[in-house]
């Protein structure tokens, strides 16, 4: 076995990818990323006792955030930068011991006693010794140690605590932070430094759910705060004539960054996938230049940036393998990188990608004009929530679905077009994340002027969607679980593993997921999700449906 990743949906034969990743993760990359988990899981260790006695570390407390931000899938493909930071993580770890029994000794005095287990680790030499240490702390030889349901109950919670780190660092960008959520962190990665029961960690990968809940809540207002709240907006997506830079991934500072340094160029800026909101955020789209939306979710990159006669900008995840044929003309920016990429540093100087946008074609006529509607986050959807109650009152709405998370290649995601097609007339389809791909092109018309199809966002804002059902409950004075909504979920990474983890924690039961569940949960483990919170695969659109109207 060369390396072994089930952090994804798509894991090869819905077990692992052994040879290569699907996601185009080599197994050098691989190890280097459980290497950098251990690494950072040493670190935490000595962050969270020396917390403990007033000890905090700015430096450490970031650095760990990016660190799992890093690991995420499709984040970075590039060894050398892998190399630097688990070095990084080394260094940081000993400084953070050398504080801790400082702290230590001076509060008891006496030494205090060495911590064990990661904390304990120490950097091969050269890159290719990382890389042969890296499968020592692989999942299976967890697994091998600890049996296969504990290890990936571990894996699970330690995904969602990937997943809430990639909100917590585009807060941190916008310099928003929250030190209960850096010493959470530390406390949650401690304890999966350790040894526990089955019991105990699926306790705590609901606080990884609790916890997972602030950090959305600290990205939300770290959003708004600097763009102020989205706006129902009507988007072009079709291109217009002229030099263009494509922007995708997550990033809203990496956007404004560039919005600011192409004004007057005569360049059109576009965004992609998951950049699609930030399209009816007021700050951002008061740029002319920033002009619409160009393709879809990020497994059809290849074909649209190959297509895309202009630059490319990647300022977060979703990153796959580039094809030789427009390598020379995609940049990478913040985290996420790719050997051979071009990547812009923390000066965060576009020049380059600029350049490359002037030096292309550009679009040499305006397509046919289509757009879309959205941008119906929370404060939207919540400021006509009296006529939406009026109609689910009168009978007008009779069922809400959240339809919406990750997007991925499988064949076997059509269901959710299909579903989305099949949805009642009387209903209201939720959605966000590139899940929204799938359909939201579509025609749904709207009941009593309430578009059928509200989109409320990116992955990042699910808190939009928690504060929607929340303000239904409470408007109807019920329970989440008593509304007449249904969550239909897509996954594809860790993100969506945060997001699952959240609800649970908040208690909704009866959650659809797909196209498959999680490899990490084994059917020990996954019986008890079931039993706690009925969580449920899906089937096909017509038994869901049936299932859920009674109809």
């Amino acid at each position: 076995m060369e390396m072994f990743c089930y952090e994804c949906e798509q894991a090869a034969k819905g077990t692992g990818c052994t040879v290569m990743g699907v996601c185009g993760k080599n197994p050098d990359v691989a190890k280097l990323q459980d290497l950098l988990i251990h690494a950072t899981k040493g670190l935490s260790m000595y962050a969270h006792v020396a917390r403990e006695l007033g000890i905090v570390d700015t430096e450490v407390d970031g650095f760990v955030i990016e660190s799992l931000f890093t690991i995420v899938t499709n984040v970075d493909f590039d060894p050398e930068r892998l190399e630097s930071i688990i070095r990084k993580s080394a260094r940081l770890r000993d400084r953070m011991r050398s504080k801790y029994q400082s702290a230590y000794e001076k509060a008891n005095g006496k030494e205090a006693e060495e911590l064990t287990g990661p904390a304990l680790w120490e950097p091969a030499k050269g890159l290719q010794g990382l890389i042969a240490q890296g499968w020592d702390f692989s999942v299976p030889m967890a697994m091998d140690k600890i049996g296969k349901t504990l290890a990936g109950l571990d894996q699970f919670a330690l995904y969602g605590l990937m997943g809430l780190s990639a909100y917590v660092h585009h807060a941190m960008v916008l310099g928003v932070r929250d030190e209960d959520i850096f010493a959470e962190v530390h406390r949650l990665m401690n304890f999966l430094a350790t040894r526990h029961s089955v019991d105990e960690v699926l306790g705590k990968a609901l606080e990884v759910g609790e916890l997972n809940l602030k950090a959305m809540e600290l990205l939300d207002r770290a959003n708004t705060d600097t763009y102020g709240h989205p706006e129902p907006t009507s988007v072009l997506v079709t291109p217009v004539k002229g030099k263009a830079i494509l922007v995708s991934g997550h990033d809203l500072a990496d956007l404004e960054i560039l919005l600011k340094q192409t004004e007057g160029t005569g360049i059109n800026i576009y965004t992609h996938s998951e950049m699609l909101p930030t399209l009816a955020y007021p700050k951002l789209k008061k740029y002319s230049h920033l002009v619409g939306n160009y393709g879809g979710a990020w497994q059809d990159q290849l074909k649209e940036f190959d297509e895309f006669p202009g630059a490319i900008l990647m300022t977060t995840n979703c990153i796959q393998k580039p094809r030789d044929s427009y390598k020379y003309r995609i940049f990478t920016t913040g985290l996420v990188a790719f050997p051979g990429v071009t990547h812009i540093g923390e000066e965060k100087d576009f020049a380059p990608v600029i350049k490359a946008a002037m030096n292309e074609k550009g679009f040499t006529e305006d397509a046919p004009e289509k757009k879309i509607m959205i941008g119906f986050a929370r404060n939207a959807v919540l400021s006509v929530a009296d006529k939406v109650i009026e109609a689910v009152k009168a009978g007008a709405i009779k069922h809400f679905f959240l339809v919406g998370g990750c997007d991925g290649a499988k064949k076997e995601r059509n269901y959710y077009t299909e579903l989305a097609k099949q949805i009642p007339d009387d209903c209201i389809i939720l959605t966000l994340a590139c899940g929204k791909f799938r359909f939201n092109k579509l025609e749904f018309g709207d009941i009593g002027g309430i578009p059928r199809l509200l989109d409320i966002g990116q992955c990042n804002d699910a808190y939009s969607a928690i504060q929607i059902a929340v303000a239904l409950a409470g408007a109807f004075e019920c329970g989440v679980n008593e509304l007449p909504l249904s969550f239909i979920l897509s996954w594809y990474e860790q993100k969506a593993i945060a997001i699952l983890l959240t609800l649970l924690h908040l208690g909704i039961r009866n959650i659809r997921i797909g196209p498959t569940l999680p490899a990490s949960l084994t059917p020990e483990a996954l019986e008890v999700l079931v039993k706690l919170f009925n969580i449920m695969p899906i089937g096909t659109p017509e038994e869901d449906l049936k299932a859920i109207l009674g109809n």
